[in-house]
């Protein structure tokens, strides 16, 4: 079955860096599109960041320029470089698959993805 986790989450002062992943199994992940999403307290689900099979990126406006979606299909992996963290990114984070064989639409609507890891937790202090 697809099984998606993440990895990564931590806790980080105002201006730190972290990495997250997310492995992917149980589906062909080279032809799938991707995306990372996040909930923070008292706040909706947001997109963040989604990737297409191609490696086309789409951002959020709140996360351009400090954030990077990059995938390894030779490792079945999901990444997000996230810099210059602010408080306001304090949030679980999950990542999202939709796993079409040949997807190429990798948009920043929950709807489109059916598979979601269990989140890792993000915090960032000011």
């Amino acid at each position: 079955q697809v099984q998606l986790v993440e990895s990564g989450g931590g806790s980080v002062q105002a201006g730190g860096s972290l990495r997250l992943s997310c492995v992917a199994s149980g589906y062909i992940y080279s032809g799938s599109c991707m995306a990372w999403f996040r909930q923070g307290p008292g706040k909706e689900h947001e997109g963040v960041a989604s990737i297409n099979r191609l490696g086309s990126t789409t951002y959020a406006d709140s996360v351009k320029g400090r954030f990077t979606i990059s995938r390894e299909n030779a490792k079945r992996t999901l990444y997000l470089e996230m810099n210059s963290l602010k408080p306001e990114d304090t949030a679980m984070y999950y990542c999202a698959t939709d796993p079409s064989i040949l997807c190429t639409s990798a948009t920043l609507g929950r709807h489109q993805y059916t598979y979601w890891g269990q989140g890792t937790q993000v915090t960032v202090s000011s």
